[in-house]
């Protein structure tokens, strides 16, 4: 007897100790990295990441760690080896999937096997197919189960329906992008039924790039196409990118996390292999950045190519004497904004330059100006298009770009406008004025924008779109006529432009005034 109740006791120690050790599973994601792979302000770098998800592992072997998207696209290292550090360094941690972001079209969708193959992960996308075929996308696979001490978990990926406009048109242009919570449906129940040859996953969870965001005194999350899928059955919780937020909490009663962008924040999903129950959380590492171990065999992957790279990276080309500030949610139009716009306008010739404000990815900071900062600021390959517009369809495109909830507020010069926000969407533009030479240029003066004449415009390449009604960040320049395409790069433009003149300051804009006409009348005595 004495036998049997100390087995009964080891049995249910071991029981006790095993399940302590094994029950929970972490899954860890990051989202929107952009390569940002340098430890600079906020960011902290790639090292400390690899640093930070070593610890992670190290207090439970049962991690599993998987990116929201739009993983490449952003930085001078990144952008200049086609990502080749950050798939090393996918390699190193240990990545298993990633959803597929907007930017990971940027460079075409002939990039994304070598991505996986060269970081050894999976790419996930349900909600993507080729128009002609009507199949899926041969380059990523709707799922992938991953199993921990006899636990699977299923990930089914989904691309927001944003993409299409918030990439570069002709690099999707043969794929169609269907609403997630449709897809997720079907492959929910693929999975629940047992129809997957890996088995029947035991929670699933949608890797995604869709946005979110949490109100920071309710906690309410919001997002539309978040809130569709998080009311399909069968799916136990949501990670969610593009949006740039921190999220955590619960939508529709389901779990949600999304951890902000640039590896400055990771999002957990702590599942409870017992009860099924998912707890999210988030790790704010940029509040931590000093206490995180730098992964050795991560920096010498870092410093191997910033030692290929510096001669290009490092090279002075000029000097700010202030900061020129952006935010692309911030401000109607930025003095980084406005300078980039000044800068095109001058070289062309241009009545109006209009940039898209997503399309300028930091400040431009005080103190010497390097080739790196300018692929920073514009990492994108985008080249400029001139064209003739209308008065009218100008004012269409400037009234598109202001206060849009769906965009980055658009940048231009060469306009003086008058905008209220308590109107409604296109009418809120209530003054508009272009300048005009008079007397043989020896001055200018402000004038009415004529909707039936004809000005020079210029844009950058994303927002033409060319061919299409529609381009990038929903601009319609349909209306243009004398199209002309300079084939020249803007950042390596604007590159050319700073060595000329040297030394640049900001400039205020003061072209644009917020007038509110509902306001209650003022009497003065």
């Amino acid at each position: 007897m004495r036998l049997a109740s100390s087995m009964t006791i080891i049995i249910l120690i071991l029981l006790v100790t095993g399940t302590a050790f094994a029950t929970t599973i972490d899954v860890i994601c990051f989202n929107d990295l952009h390569g940002a792979l340098t430890e600079r302000g906020s960011n902290v770098g790639m090292a400390k990441l690899v640093g930070a998800l070593r610890e992670a592992h190290l207090k439970n072997p049962n991690t599993i760690v998987v990116s929201g998207g739009d993983n490449y696209q952003g930085s001078a290292i990144s952008n200049m080896t086609m990502g080749a550090p950050l798939s090393e360094m996918f390699k190193i941690l240990g990545l298993s999937a990633s959803a597929i972001g907007n930017h990971e079209f940027d460079w075409g969708v002939q990039c994304m096997p070598k991505w996986a193959q060269d970081g050894d992960f999976s790419f996930l996308a349900a909600n993507i197919f080729v128009k002609k075929t009507g199949k899926p996308v041969p380059w990523a696979q709707p799922y992938l189960i991953v199993e921990r001490e006899n636990f699977k978990i299923g990930f089914i990926g989904f691309a927001t329906l944003e993409t299409p406009y918030q990439t570069k048109v002709e690099n999707i242009e043969d794929l169609n992008f269907i609403a997630a919570d449709s897809c997720a449906s079907y492959w929910v129940d693929f999975l629940t039924k047992g129809k997957a040859a890996e088995g029947t996953p035991d929670v699933i969870i949608a890797l995604t790039h869709i946005p979110s965001n949490q109100d920071e005194g309710t906690k309410k999350i919001t997002g539309l196409e978040l809130d569709r899928l998080t009311r399909v059955k069968g799916l136990d919780a949501v990670i969610s990118g593009h949006s740039h937020r921190v999220v955590c909490g619960h939508m529709n009663g389901i779990p949600v996390v999304q951890a902000f962008a640039y590896g400055r924040v990771l999002g957990k999903l702590s599942i409870n292999t017992e009860t099924k129950e998912i707890i999210p959380t988030v790790d704010l590492l940029y509040e931590r950045k000093n206490t995180i171990p730098e992964d050795a065999e991560t920096k010498k992957i870092l410093i191997k190519f910033k030692q290929q790279l510096l001669p290009i990276l490092n090279e002075k080309i000029g000097e700010a004497t202030a900061d020129f500030i952006h935010g692309r949610h911030s401000f109607i139009v930025s003095p980084l904004g406005r300078w980039v716009c000044d800068m095109i306008k001058e070289k062309y010739k241009a009545d109006v330059v209009i940039y898209n404000g997503g399309g300028l990815r930091r400040p431009l900071y005080k103190g010497d100006i390097t080739t790196g900062d300018i692929y920073e600021i514009m990492p994108f390959d985008n080249y400029l298009v001139l064209f003739d517009l209308t008065g009218a369809d100008l004012k269409q495109a400037i009234e598109h770009g202001i206060l849009n909830d769906t965009i980055a507020n658009g940048q231009f010069s060469g306009l003086k406008l008058e905008y209220d926000p308590t109107l409604p969407f296109g009418q809120r533009i209530t003054s508009f004025k272009a300048k005009k030479e008079v007397l043989w240029g020896l001055w200018t003066v402000w004038k009415d924008v004529d909707p039936n004449a004809y000005y020079k415009v210029c844009v950058n390449d994303f927002m033409y779109a060319s061919g299409r009604e529609i381009g990038g960040d929903k601009y319609n320049f349909s209306g243009a006529r004398n199209v002309e395409y300079t084939n020249e790069i803007i950042r390596d433009l604007l590159v050319k432009l700073i060595r000329k003149k040297g030394r640049l300051s900001p400039k205020k804009v003061d072209y644009i005034i917020e007038r509110k006409t509902n306001q209650p009348n003022l009497q003065y005595y």
